[in-house]
């Protein structure tokens, strides 16, 4: 395996809220980033893949880029497939010619969600949906093709700012509307991008350096919450009455693809890198809370 020249790191989805996210955070710790949007860098192409790798020569790649509308995904499950289980596959496959480590973000719709405890980055998978299944897909190809130099990193219920998200949508209605009807049968581990930017720098630090294994690791900011609780948290944030959330079921908000019940990651691998886990994610949320915007639109989220 080649070695990289670079001591860089290129960003693949670099428009997207995480990836502006990490880029902003890589830049401040004075590190080269080449954050690549997608007219830069197809991850579908993989002759255009490989020649965009071998041409900045990093020394970590994080693939940001994904099919992430979820409900769209599943009645378009080749488009899917493309980007989120061949893309990986194709940037792998160029980071091994170069020696690049490679960081692929995934999700916790790989799994069920049918257990009453956090999933462990071992348990198997069984996803329900075609996003979760081209998701995990990608997760393989990644493993594959860099045993040894490919991570996987599972995260979910996203916020921050530059994107349609779910606490942004809830700050925008909560100047819009009375109330706001959420969903409080879904349980997972809200998580800030800025939060999830810092730890996927720690981990690529540790990789090269050589004392983080590879693999997967879940990355939540840790606590669980359901939709609705993280609304009423929203609520309280502004300084308005979190009685104003109103709890719904699942069965109220009928959906395309179905949401997992139970989306708390465990998040024991950390300990492995000499790493300890995310923080709570209401501490998170309460630092994150004054760069949250207001979208114009609701994005996918779980509320009506």
């Amino acid at each position: 395996m080649s070695l990289p020249s670079s001591t860089g790191w290129l960003v693949t989805g670099a428009a997207g809220m995480l990836g502006r996210e990490l880029t902003a955070r890589l830049e401040r710790r004075g590190v080269p980033v080449f954050p690549l949007g997608r007219d830069a860098l197809d991850i579908t192409d993989p002759a255009g893949g490989r020649a965009v790798i071998a041409r900045y020569r990093p020394a970590v790649v994080v693939n940001c880029a994904a099919w992430t509308a979820v409900d769209a995904a599943e009645s378009r499950h080749g488009q899917v497939m493309k980007v989120n289980g061949e893309g990986p596959g194709h940037l792998a496959r160029a980071c091994r010619a170069t020696g690049a480590l490679l960081l692929q973000l995934s999700t916790d719709y790989v799994f069920a969600g049918v257990l009453d405890r956090p999933y462990r980055e071992e348990d198997p998978p069984g996803p329900c949906t075609v996003y979760g299944r081209t998701k995990l897909a990608g997760e393989r190809a990644v493993l594959d093709t860099l045993p040894d130099s490919g991570y996987v990193v599972r995260t979910a219920w996203l916020y921050g700012a530059g994107g349609a998200n779910f606490v942004s949508t809830m700050i925008r209605l909560a100047a819009e509307q009375d109330t706001v009807a959420v969903v409080d049968d879904q349980h997972g581990g809200p998580t800030w991008t800025g939060d999830l930017a810092d730890r996927l720098i720690a981990l690529g630090t540790a990789a090269l350096s050589g004392t983080a294994p590879a693999g997967v690791y879940h990355a939540t900011n840790s606590g669980r919450a359901t939709w609705y609780t993280l609304a009423r948290e929203v609520f309280r944030l502004l300084g308005t009455d979190p009685g104003r959330v109103r709890p719904i079921s699942s069965r109220e908000l009928a959906r395309p693809a179905a949401r997992p019940a139970w989306s708390v990651l465990g998040q024991e691998r950390w300990r492995d890198a000499g790493l300890d886990p995310m923080r709570n994610w209401r501490s998170a949320l309460a630092e994150a809370f004054p760069t949250l915007h207001r979208p114009a639109d609701g994005g996918h989220v779980p509320v009506r």
